[in-house]
């Protein structure tokens, strides 16, 4: 079996208004290859960044913005021109709003140190800069992802420095000069060059360039062939290969769009060849393929932005992340099967596809440089420093297959890594205008005190805000910089809320650490002695309603040691992270369900409820990271939880379909809800989790038991017919 890359396709994602114009200047005959050998040296320039550079940290990102900002100024059009004449002027125009951002990239390099001196205090060039700088990422912005994220910024920085000293109450700002605020959106280093535009063009170029080595090199046609031998050959097997290539595919690419386009293809053909409905086929691939961001290693670039915030390594919350992501992609599967045999999906027997060992034989290279990946993590390398490693060991793994990665297909991989992160790190250097705002006015812990007001100091209520809040934020903006807004607006809420339900149970049962006694010594002396024995909840709830919240904190870091705060928080970004990414499967606005309905034509907002449905994992497995130790425990009631939650998300999904093995009457269709939220439910009872489990086994074989007779009546009542003509 032999695996390459055998077809060019477009790998520039713009936005669809654009694409026309963007592939016409790709082809071009002068700027084509411009673009081309600048994506291949903005490649190089990163590479070195991120291995032999003793470069600043400002320069650095100084030199992202600018080297991006002249590729997106050249790959995706001002707008589009119908004439010639338009199309020489726009592109005219478009070739010196690029050359200003390099400039402005290179004003703040070789000028850093006056402009460290001056501070505040701007000349004119200052003013001239930081204000291009700051509109130009706003254009571009605009031109990639639209104007939600434009106008946002705009609300945000004008916030600052003008109108949030007329607002009332807990939002009103005193306001800062221009100066300052122009300061620190460019010149500081804290807005457009801060830490979220060095993950920019640390931790994401690197993994997306990664990932267009591996499929470069043939990992994509291999993966797929992987799935289609692994669960092709099952009844429903193409909604298994859906799923199974997805989650492969997710795991280094992170893009649940280009999910749908590179499996899609494939996958939901297949599907619909097997017997299965073309809107639960288009929905079934938009569902696994937003499981994409979820699927570490890159998780889209959220595990380097979780990273980043937690202050937790890169290798534990991609460790963490795998088992909520099986989790996940199971959910999706449970609902391919039931489908399947509520279609009567068919095999699909092909004599001439491969087995399994052939694939493996063929193609077990391209695991190499994923074992190489993991290996220098956990030998200790930089996230950014074991990424460029595995590159290398993409090429040289190429070599073992019969279509080794020459300096053509090293270049072309270069380009591909560099044009298809374009998008994301203009989002990224935009959105850290957002973030420097959040910072400079402190409004992230007032909306967050918001937050838990609103709800009560309910967690459950929290959290359905925050995915409230998620689906309308991702109506107008990509699911990462979704996350981003969210999780610096209401991670502390849901961070606090989870650390307390910790601290409540260690009251309830009596185990509170003496040093957090003392707490409760100062704050309810009179109170004190029931600390010494187990208590029920509520009195748990009343005795800690009696410390002020100016010791709150530090009750909590008396209480729980420093790793389970650090996990604790982890859980709070996973919760919004994945809730964060609905707005994929979730209509109105949901780009990963069109797409697939696109493959499949059928009806865009008919597949995007279909998807909606498939994807409820999303909702339950947040819930799990709230309030069980699905993430947060250790390995043994990690794995506890997740095989009860399996079957406890099998009986819910049942439930839904109203179908098992066979159709469910209502009154056992009804009983699935319980019975999965029996196993799901953070009780702490094994013996209740047993039971739950053992009920729903018995009417899983009784549903089967019943499919079977129900088939051997059809297959009597067809031979009889048959006889009978």
């Amino acid at each position: 079996m032999v695996f390459g890359n055998t077809k060019d396709e477009p790998d520039i994602i713009v936005r669809d208004e654009s694409v026309s114009a963007a592939s016409e200047r790709l082809d071009h005959w002068l700027i084509g290859p411009v673009i081309f050998w600048l994506a291949i040296v903005t490649a190089l320039v990163h590479l070195y960044f991120n291995t032999f550079s003793t470069l600043s940290e400002l320069w650095s990102s100084a030199l992202h913005f600018g080297l991006f900002g002249l590729i997106c100024t050249l790959t995706t059009p001002m707008f589009k021109a119908r004439s010639a004449g338009g199309q020489r002027f726009v592109l005219g125009v478009d070739v010196m709003l690029g050359i200003t951002a390099l400039a402005c990239a290179f004003y703040l390099i070789v000028f850093e140190t006056d402009l460290y001196q001056r501070g505040f205090n701007f000349d004119t060039g200052d003013w001239i800069v930081s204000i291009v700088s700051v509109v130009l990422i706003l254009e571009l912005a605009r031109r990639t992802v639209g104007w939600f994220i434009p106008v946002l910024c705009v609300v945000a920085l004008t916030y600052v420095a003008w109108w949030g000293q007329y607002v009332d109450g807990l939002f009103n700002f005193p306001g800062l000069s221009w100066e300052t605020v122009l300061y620190r959106s460019y010149i500081g280093g804290q807005g457009m060059l801060g830490s979220i535009a060095r993950i920019s063009w640390t931790y994401v170029f690197m993994f997306i360039l990664f990932g267009a080595f591996l499929v470069k090199s043939g990992a994509g046609d291999f993966i797929i062939e992987l799935a289609r031998c692994a669960a092709g050959r099952f009844v429903g097997g193409p909604g298994f290969v859906a799923v199974f290539a997805s989650g492969l595919m997710g795991s280094v690419s992170g893009s649940s769009v280009a999910n749908t386009v590179s499996t899609g293809v494939i996958t939901i053909p297949l599907m619909r060849k097997a017997g299965f409905p073309a809107r639960f086929a288009a929905g079934v691939e938009a569902a696994a393929s937003t499981g994409g961001q979820l699927m570490p290693p890159v998780m889209g670039a959220g595990a380097f932005i979780m990273a980043s915030y937690t202050q937790v390594s890169y290798l534990t919350i991609i460790a963490v992340a795998a088992l909520p992501a099986l989790l996940y992609f199971i959910s999706v599967a449970m609902f391919v099967r039931i489908e399947a045999k509520r279609s009567h999906a068919v095999k699909l027997e092909d004599d001439a596809a491969p087995s399994l060992m052939t694939v493996l034989k063929g193609g077990w290279h391209f695991l190499l440089p994923l074992i190489v990946l993991v290996a220098a993590l956990v030998y200790g390398y930089t996230p950014t420093y074991a990424a460029g490693i595995a590159i290398l060991s993409v090429v040289l793994a190429s070599w073992l297959s019969k279509h080794p990665m020459g300096f053509r297909d090293i270049i072309d991989a270069l380009a591909m890594g560099t044009r298809n992160i374009t998008t994301t790190a203009i989002l990224l250097i935009t959105v850290g205008l957002i973030v420097m705002v959040v910072s400079t006015t402190g409004i992230g812990n007032t909306f967050s005190l918001m937050i838990t007001d609103w709800a009560g100091g309910s967690l459950l209520m929290t959290i359905f805000l925050v995915a409230l809040a998620s689906l309308i934020l991702g109506m107008g903006l990509p699911v990462t910089a979704a996350y981003i807004v969210l999780a610096t607006l209401s991670a502390p809420a849901i961070y606090n809320l989870i650390a307390q339900s910790q601290l409540l149970d260690l009251m309830a049962s009596g185990n509170l650490p003496e040093q957090a006694k003392a707490i409760f010594m100062l704050a309810a002396p009179e109170r004190f002695a029931l600390l010494n024995a187990p208590m029920d909840m509520a009195t748990a709830q009343q005795l800690l309603s009696l410390v002020p919240e100016s010791f709150n904190s530090q009750l909590l870091e008396q209480a729980l040691s420093p790793e389970s705060l650090s996990m604790l928080l982890v859980a709070a970004h996973m919760v919004i992270f994945w809730l964060s990414q609905d707005s994929n499967v979730t209509p109105p606005v949901c780009l990963t369900a069109f797409a697939a309905a696109a493959i499949a034509g059928t009806p865009q907002m008919r597949t995007g409820f279909t998807a909606w449905k498939l994807a409820k994992g999303l909702y339950i497995v947040p819930l799990l990271f709230a309030y069980s130790p699905l993430i947060t425990g250790d390995f043994t009631e990690m794995i506890r939880v997740f095989c009860f939650a399996l079957f406890g998300m099998y009986a819910i999904v049942a439930g839904l379909e109203g179908y098992l093995e066979h159709k469910l009457n209502w009154l056992v269709r009804l009983l699935m809800f319980p019975l999965g939220a029996l196993m799901l439910w953070p009780h702490g009872y094994i013996t209740v989790d047993v039971a739950g489990l053992v009920i729903f086994l018995i009417v899983l074989v009784w549903s089967s038991r019943c499919s079977k007779r129900l088939s051997g009546n059809h297959t009597v009542k067809k031979s009889g017919a048959s006889s009978a003509a």
